[in-house]
Protein backbone atom coordinates (compact mmCIF):
# COMPACT_ATOMS: atom_id res chain seq x y z
CA UNK A 1 0.00 0.00 0.00
CA UNK A 2 1.49 3.32 -1.00
CA UNK A 3 2.81 5.42 1.87
CA UNK A 4 2.28 2.66 4.45
CA UNK A 5 4.89 2.58 7.22
CA UNK A 6 5.67 -0.91 8.50
CA UNK A 7 6.37 -0.48 12.21
CA UNK A 8 8.01 -3.90 12.31
CA UNK A 9 10.62 -3.16 9.63
CA UNK A 10 13.46 -2.02 11.90
CA UNK A 11 14.73 -2.21 15.45
CA UNK A 12 15.91 1.40 15.45
CA UNK A 13 13.54 3.65 13.53
CA UNK A 14 14.98 3.81 10.04
CA UNK A 15 13.68 7.33 9.38
CA UNK A 16 15.61 10.25 10.83
CA UNK A 17 14.55 13.81 11.57
CA UNK A 18 13.18 16.19 8.98
CA UNK A 19 14.57 19.69 8.60
CA UNK A 20 13.83 21.77 11.69
CA UNK A 21 12.79 18.87 13.93
CA UNK A 22 14.14 18.34 17.42
CA UNK A 23 17.84 17.30 17.35
CA UNK A 24 17.46 15.00 20.35
CA UNK A 25 20.34 16.46 22.36
CA UNK A 26 21.54 19.69 23.92
CA UNK A 27 24.58 21.46 22.50
CA UNK A 28 26.09 22.30 25.87
CA UNK A 29 24.44 20.43 28.77
CA UNK A 30 25.27 21.33 32.36
CA UNK A 31 26.48 17.78 33.13
CA UNK A 32 26.18 14.29 31.66
CA UNK A 33 24.85 11.68 34.10
CA UNK A 34 26.11 8.11 33.87
CA UNK A 35 22.98 6.14 34.71
CA UNK A 36 19.92 5.84 36.86
CA UNK A 37 20.99 5.27 40.46
CA UNK A 38 17.65 4.25 41.99
CA UNK A 39 13.91 5.00 42.15
CA UNK A 40 12.08 6.18 45.28
CA UNK A 41 8.53 5.28 46.32
CA UNK A 42 6.28 5.64 49.34
CA UNK A 43 3.92 2.80 50.31
CA UNK A 44 1.80 2.06 53.39
CA UNK A 45 2.55 -1.70 53.55
CA UNK A 46 6.27 -2.50 53.43
CA UNK A 47 5.66 -6.17 54.20
CA UNK A 48 3.50 -6.67 51.10
CA UNK A 49 5.99 -4.64 49.06
CA UNK A 50 8.88 -6.83 50.21
CA UNK A 51 6.98 -10.06 49.57
CA UNK A 52 6.25 -9.03 45.98
CA UNK A 53 9.80 -7.74 45.53
CA UNK A 54 11.26 -11.14 46.43
CA UNK A 55 8.84 -12.90 44.08
CA UNK A 56 9.80 -10.44 41.32
CA UNK A 57 13.50 -11.12 41.87
CA UNK A 58 14.91 -8.40 44.14
CA UNK A 59 16.97 -9.00 47.25
CA UNK A 60 16.59 -6.91 50.39
CA UNK A 61 19.62 -4.68 50.86
CA UNK A 62 18.37 -3.05 54.08
CA UNK A 63 15.13 -3.01 56.08
CA UNK A 64 13.93 -0.85 58.94
CA UNK A 65 10.36 -0.34 60.21
CA UNK A 66 10.06 2.70 57.92
CA UNK A 67 12.26 1.93 54.90
CA UNK A 68 12.96 -0.92 52.48
CA UNK A 69 15.97 -0.93 50.16
CA UNK A 70 15.85 -3.41 47.26
CA UNK A 71 18.80 -4.43 45.13
CA UNK A 72 19.76 -6.53 42.12
CA UNK A 73 22.74 -8.84 41.80
CA UNK A 74 24.97 -6.21 40.12
CA UNK A 75 27.31 -4.14 42.32
CA UNK A 76 26.28 -0.57 43.07
CA UNK A 77 23.51 1.23 44.87
CA UNK A 78 20.09 -0.30 45.66
CA UNK A 79 17.65 -0.26 42.72
CA UNK A 80 14.58 0.81 44.66
CA UNK A 81 14.00 2.68 47.92
CA UNK A 82 10.56 2.37 49.51
CA UNK A 83 9.65 4.47 52.54
CA UNK A 84 6.54 4.08 54.64
CA UNK A 85 3.85 6.60 53.72
CA UNK A 86 0.15 7.19 54.18
CA UNK A 87 -0.49 6.43 50.49
CA UNK A 88 1.30 4.82 47.58
CA UNK A 89 3.16 7.25 45.36
CA UNK A 90 6.22 7.56 43.17
CA UNK A 91 8.58 10.11 44.70
CA UNK A 92 11.09 10.33 41.86
CA UNK A 93 14.28 9.03 40.23
CA UNK A 94 17.88 9.47 41.27
CA UNK A 95 20.57 9.73 38.58
CA UNK A 96 24.24 8.93 39.11
CA UNK A 97 26.69 11.74 38.36
CA UNK A 98 30.05 10.91 36.79
CA UNK A 99 31.89 12.64 39.65
CA UNK A 100 31.17 14.79 42.68
CA UNK A 101 32.40 17.93 40.87
CA UNK A 102 29.36 17.58 38.60
CA UNK A 103 27.11 18.16 41.61
CA UNK A 104 28.78 21.50 42.24
CA UNK A 105 28.35 22.46 38.60
CA UNK A 106 24.69 21.44 38.68
CA UNK A 107 24.12 23.25 41.98
CA UNK A 108 25.61 26.45 40.60
CA UNK A 109 23.46 26.28 37.46
CA UNK A 110 20.23 25.46 39.32
CA UNK A 111 20.58 27.36 42.58
CA UNK A 112 20.15 24.13 44.55
CA UNK A 113 22.59 23.08 47.27
CA UNK A 114 24.36 19.72 47.56
CA UNK A 115 23.12 17.89 50.64
CA UNK A 116 24.25 14.69 52.37
CA UNK A 117 22.22 11.56 51.78
CA UNK A 118 21.25 9.28 54.70
CA UNK A 119 24.14 7.23 56.09
CA UNK A 120 22.60 4.03 54.70
CA UNK A 121 23.23 5.42 51.19
CA UNK A 122 26.21 7.72 51.72
CA UNK A 123 27.36 10.47 49.39
CA UNK A 124 25.69 13.69 48.31
CA UNK A 125 22.62 14.72 46.33
CA UNK A 126 21.44 17.77 44.47
CA UNK A 127 17.63 17.73 44.47
CA UNK A 128 15.89 19.37 41.51
CA UNK A 129 12.29 19.62 40.30
CA UNK A 130 11.54 19.02 36.62
CA UNK A 131 8.81 20.93 34.72
CA UNK A 132 6.34 18.12 35.54
CA UNK A 133 6.90 18.86 39.26
CA UNK A 134 8.73 15.56 39.76
CA UNK A 135 11.62 15.55 42.24
CA UNK A 136 14.83 14.50 40.49
CA UNK A 137 17.95 13.65 42.46
CA UNK A 138 21.47 13.63 41.09
CA UNK A 139 23.82 11.74 43.43
CA UNK A 140 27.54 11.05 43.76
CA UNK A 141 29.92 9.12 46.03
CA UNK A 142 27.21 6.80 47.33
CA UNK A 143 28.06 3.49 49.00
CA UNK A 144 28.72 0.63 46.58
CA UNK A 145 27.12 -2.71 47.43
CA UNK A 146 29.23 -5.72 46.43
CA UNK A 147 27.95 -7.87 43.60
CA UNK A 148 25.94 -11.02 44.33
CA UNK A 149 25.93 -14.34 42.45
CA UNK A 150 23.97 -13.77 39.25
CA UNK A 151 21.49 -16.04 37.52
CA UNK A 152 23.50 -17.64 34.71
CA UNK A 153 22.10 -17.51 31.16
CA UNK A 154 21.22 -20.89 29.69
CA UNK A 155 23.43 -22.58 27.11
CA UNK A 156 21.37 -22.74 23.92
CA UNK A 157 21.58 -24.82 20.76
CA UNK A 158 21.05 -22.35 17.91
CA UNK A 159 20.04 -24.11 14.69
CA UNK A 160 22.89 -26.44 13.76
CA UNK A 161 25.30 -24.88 16.26
CA UNK A 162 25.29 -27.45 19.05
CA UNK A 163 26.71 -26.17 22.33
CA UNK A 164 24.76 -28.44 24.70
CA UNK A 165 25.11 -32.24 24.40
CA UNK A 166 23.85 -34.99 26.73
CA UNK A 167 22.33 -32.33 29.01
CA UNK A 168 18.69 -31.35 29.40
CA UNK A 169 17.27 -27.85 29.70
CA UNK A 170 14.96 -27.54 32.71
CA UNK A 171 14.64 -23.94 33.90
CA UNK A 172 13.05 -24.06 37.37
CA UNK A 173 9.98 -21.99 38.26
CA UNK A 174 11.76 -19.66 40.62
CA UNK A 175 11.91 -15.87 40.82
CA UNK A 176 13.90 -14.31 38.00
CA UNK A 177 16.92 -12.73 39.66
CA UNK A 178 16.97 -9.00 38.97
CA UNK A 179 20.42 -7.81 37.86
CA UNK A 180 19.90 -4.05 37.76
CA UNK A 181 17.54 -1.13 37.22
CA UNK A 182 17.19 -0.38 33.51
CA UNK A 183 14.78 2.52 32.95
CA UNK A 184 11.77 4.50 34.13
CA UNK A 185 8.90 5.86 32.02
CA UNK A 186 7.21 9.13 32.97
CA UNK A 187 4.08 10.80 31.55
CA UNK A 188 3.97 14.60 31.43
CA UNK A 189 1.47 17.27 30.45
CA UNK A 190 4.51 19.40 29.50
CA UNK A 191 6.37 16.82 27.43
CA UNK A 192 8.51 19.14 25.27
CA UNK A 193 9.51 21.40 28.16
CA UNK A 194 10.33 18.40 30.34
CA UNK A 195 12.31 16.70 27.56
CA UNK A 196 14.47 19.78 27.03
CA UNK A 197 15.01 20.09 30.79
CA UNK A 198 16.53 16.58 30.99
CA UNK A 199 18.67 17.11 27.88
CA UNK A 200 19.94 20.51 29.02
CA UNK A 201 20.57 19.70 32.67
CA UNK A 202 21.52 16.01 32.71
CA UNK A 203 23.03 15.62 29.24
CA UNK A 204 20.69 12.81 28.17
CA UNK A 205 20.26 12.16 24.43
CA UNK A 206 17.29 10.81 22.47
CA UNK A 207 17.43 7.39 20.83
CA UNK A 208 13.94 7.40 19.27
CA UNK A 209 11.06 9.86 18.88
CA UNK A 210 7.43 8.82 18.37
CA UNK A 211 4.69 11.07 17.00
CA UNK A 212 0.93 10.61 16.71
CA UNK A 213 -0.06 9.35 13.25
CA UNK A 214 -0.93 12.28 11.02
CA UNK A 215 0.47 14.79 13.53
CA UNK A 216 4.20 14.78 12.86
CA UNK A 217 4.12 18.48 12.09
CA UNK A 218 2.98 19.07 15.69
CA UNK A 219 6.15 17.44 16.99
CA UNK A 220 6.92 14.24 18.91
CA UNK A 221 4.87 12.98 21.83
CA UNK A 222 7.28 10.37 23.20
CA UNK A 223 11.02 10.02 23.45
CA UNK A 224 13.27 7.16 24.48
CA UNK A 225 16.31 8.78 26.08
CA UNK A 226 19.74 7.36 26.92
CA UNK A 227 22.79 8.47 28.84
CA UNK A 228 25.61 9.99 26.82
CA UNK A 229 28.69 7.95 27.72
CA UNK A 230 30.61 8.87 24.61
CA UNK A 231 31.98 5.78 22.86
CA UNK A 232 30.81 3.49 25.69
CA UNK A 233 27.43 1.95 24.77
CA UNK A 234 24.47 2.77 27.02
CA UNK A 235 20.94 1.36 27.29
CA UNK A 236 18.65 2.45 24.43
CA UNK A 237 16.66 4.28 27.07
CA UNK A 238 17.31 5.09 30.70
CA UNK A 239 14.36 7.45 30.77
CA UNK A 240 11.31 7.53 28.51
CA UNK A 241 8.97 10.53 28.44
CA UNK A 242 5.50 10.57 26.96
CA UNK A 243 2.86 13.27 26.61
CA UNK A 244 -0.39 12.68 28.49
CA UNK A 245 -3.18 14.32 30.47
CA UNK A 246 -1.47 13.90 33.85
CA UNK A 247 2.00 13.91 35.37
CA UNK A 248 2.60 10.37 36.57
CA UNK A 249 4.80 7.31 36.78
CA UNK A 250 4.09 4.81 33.98
CA UNK A 251 6.47 1.91 34.66
CA UNK A 252 10.02 0.95 35.54
CA UNK A 253 12.13 -1.89 34.12
CA UNK A 254 14.66 -4.30 35.59
CA UNK A 255 17.09 -6.51 33.68
CA UNK A 256 17.23 -10.29 34.07
CA UNK A 257 19.71 -12.70 32.50
CA UNK A 258 17.74 -14.23 29.61
CA UNK A 259 14.37 -15.28 28.20
CA UNK A 260 14.22 -18.45 30.32
CA UNK A 261 14.76 -16.49 33.54
CA UNK A 262 12.07 -14.01 32.47
CA UNK A 263 9.55 -16.68 31.43
CA UNK A 264 10.09 -19.09 34.33
CA UNK A 265 10.09 -16.15 36.73
CA UNK A 266 6.78 -15.09 35.22
CA UNK A 267 5.30 -18.52 35.86
CA UNK A 268 6.42 -18.21 39.48
CA UNK A 269 4.70 -14.81 39.79
CA UNK A 270 1.50 -16.26 38.33
CA UNK A 271 1.68 -19.15 40.81
CA UNK A 272 1.88 -16.58 43.62
CA UNK A 273 -1.29 -14.88 42.38
CA UNK A 274 0.25 -11.71 40.92
CA UNK A 275 -1.17 -9.96 37.86
CA UNK A 276 0.60 -9.91 34.51
CA UNK A 277 -0.17 -6.63 32.72
CA UNK A 278 1.29 -7.57 29.33
CA UNK A 279 3.78 -10.06 27.90
CA UNK A 280 5.78 -11.93 26.94
CA UNK A 281 7.00 -10.13 23.80
CA UNK A 282 9.82 -8.19 22.16
CA UNK A 283 9.70 -4.42 21.82
CA UNK A 284 10.51 -2.45 18.68
CA UNK A 285 12.12 0.68 20.16
CA UNK A 286 14.87 -0.80 22.34
CA UNK A 287 14.34 -4.42 21.16
CA UNK A 288 13.96 -5.74 24.73
CA UNK A 289 12.23 -9.01 25.48
CA UNK A 290 9.64 -7.83 28.02
CA UNK A 291 7.12 -8.97 30.60
CA UNK A 292 5.02 -6.44 32.57
CA UNK A 293 3.53 -6.96 36.04
CA UNK A 294 1.47 -5.04 38.62
CA UNK A 295 2.72 -4.91 42.19
CA UNK A 296 0.26 -4.93 45.14
CA UNK A 297 0.04 -1.11 45.00
CA UNK A 298 -0.80 -1.07 41.29
CA UNK A 299 2.62 0.12 40.08
CA UNK A 300 3.68 -1.42 36.76
CA UNK A 301 7.12 -3.06 36.70
CA UNK A 302 8.89 -4.82 33.85
CA UNK A 303 11.32 -7.71 33.51
CA UNK A 304 13.49 -7.24 30.43
CA UNK A 305 16.43 -8.90 28.69
CA UNK A 306 18.50 -8.39 25.52
CA UNK A 307 18.03 -4.66 25.07
CA UNK A 308 19.76 -2.44 22.50
CA UNK A 309 22.92 -0.58 23.49
CA UNK A 310 23.84 2.65 21.63
CA UNK A 311 26.92 4.87 21.82
CA UNK A 312 26.79 8.65 21.35
CA UNK A 313 27.11 8.55 17.55
CA UNK A 314 23.63 7.26 16.73
CA UNK A 315 21.10 9.94 15.79
CA UNK A 316 17.43 9.71 16.86
CA UNK A 317 14.97 7.66 14.88
CA UNK A 318 11.43 8.89 14.15
CA UNK A 319 8.33 6.68 13.91
CA UNK A 320 4.55 6.95 14.35
CA UNK A 321 3.10 5.77 17.65
CA UNK A 322 0.67 2.87 17.38
CA UNK A 323 -0.46 0.20 19.83
CA UNK A 324 0.46 -2.51 17.32
CA UNK A 325 3.90 -0.90 16.95
CA UNK A 326 4.84 -1.51 20.57
CA UNK A 327 6.08 -5.05 19.91
CA UNK A 328 7.73 -7.05 17.15
CA UNK A 329 6.07 -10.21 18.45
CA UNK A 330 3.92 -11.20 21.38
CA UNK A 331 0.28 -10.78 22.35
CA UNK A 332 -1.49 -7.51 21.55
CA UNK A 333 -0.96 -4.73 24.08
CA UNK A 334 -3.56 -5.16 26.81
CA UNK A 335 -6.06 -2.55 27.98
CA UNK A 336 -4.35 -2.70 31.37
CA UNK A 337 -0.97 -1.81 29.84
CA UNK A 338 -2.49 0.97 27.71
CA UNK A 339 -4.31 2.41 30.73
CA UNK A 340 -7.79 1.98 29.27
CA UNK A 341 -8.95 -1.03 31.32
CA UNK A 342 -12.17 -0.11 33.16
CA UNK A 343 -11.33 0.64 36.76
CA UNK A 344 -9.90 3.20 39.14
CA UNK A 345 -6.80 3.99 37.05
CA UNK A 346 -8.67 4.63 33.81
CA UNK A 347 -11.27 6.67 35.71
CA UNK A 348 -8.48 8.85 37.12
CA UNK A 349 -7.07 9.30 33.62
CA UNK A 350 -10.48 10.37 32.26
CA UNK A 351 -10.72 12.99 35.03
CA UNK A 352 -7.18 14.05 34.16
CA UNK A 353 -8.16 14.51 30.50
CA UNK A 354 -11.04 16.80 31.44
CA UNK A 355 -8.76 18.81 33.73
CA UNK A 356 -5.88 18.96 31.22
CA UNK A 357 -8.11 20.30 28.45
CA UNK A 358 -9.09 23.21 30.72
CA UNK A 359 -5.50 24.14 31.55
CA UNK A 360 -2.59 25.65 29.64
CA UNK A 361 -0.35 22.72 28.77
CA UNK A 362 0.73 20.66 25.77
CA UNK A 363 -2.14 18.16 26.01
CA UNK A 364 -4.89 19.85 23.98
CA UNK A 365 -7.85 18.57 21.94
CA UNK A 366 -5.65 17.73 18.93
CA UNK A 367 -3.36 15.63 21.10
CA UNK A 368 -6.38 13.92 22.67
CA UNK A 369 -7.55 12.89 19.20
CA UNK A 370 -4.09 11.53 18.46
CA UNK A 371 -3.99 9.58 21.73
CA UNK A 372 -7.41 8.05 21.13
CA UNK A 373 -6.30 7.01 17.65
CA UNK A 374 -3.27 5.24 19.18
CA UNK A 375 -5.38 3.49 21.83
CA UNK A 376 -7.70 2.14 19.12
CA UNK A 377 -4.92 1.09 16.77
Amino acid sequence: MSGHHDVHSGLHSEHGALTGEHPGRARNPVIKVLDLAWLEFEKPDLDAAETFAHAFGFSTAARTPDELQLRGSDPGAPCVLIRRGDRSRFVGPAFKAAESADLLRLAEASGARPAPLPESLGGLTVDLVDPSRLRVRVVADTHELAGMPMQQPHVLNFGHEVLRTNATQRPPRVPARVQRLGHVVIQSTKYRETLDWYLNNLGLIVSDFLFYPGQRELGPVMSFIRCDRGSTPADHHTLALTLGPSNRYVHSAYQVSDLDALAAGGEYLLDQGYHRSWGIGRHIQGSQIFDYWRDPDGFMVEHFSDGDMFDCTLEPGWAPMTASGLAQWGPPATKDFLGIKPGAESAREVRSIVKALREDNEFDIRRLRGLLKVANS
